[in-house]
């Protein structure tokens, strides 16, 4: 009894996600206008987090590299 309970949920689940009623809904201009800002404003925010945790390092490693190799490469035979 208890494996047919375990096969049954999920089985009915899944039925009823192959089978939704439509539903009878209407969005309105502003709602739908809103919906793409509010998606705009996610993906932005998401090149903008990618910008900041990947390129803003990298620029200053190689910025660090250049200032190095300006400097001059260190005499390491000197004796001190």
């Amino acid at each position: 009894m208890l494996n047919l309970l375990r096969l049954g949920a999920p089985l009915a689940i899944a039925l009823g996600m192959l089978m939704p009623d439509p539903a009878l809904a209407y969005i309105g201009p502003g709602a739908g206008l809103g919906a793409i800002a509010i998606t705009g404003a996610l993906v932005l925010g998401l090149l903008l987090l990618v910008v900041g945790l990947v390129w803003y390092p990298l620029k200053r490693m190689i910025k660090g590299n250049k200032k190095a190799a300006a400097e001059g490469p260190e005499d390491t035979n000197s004796p001190e």
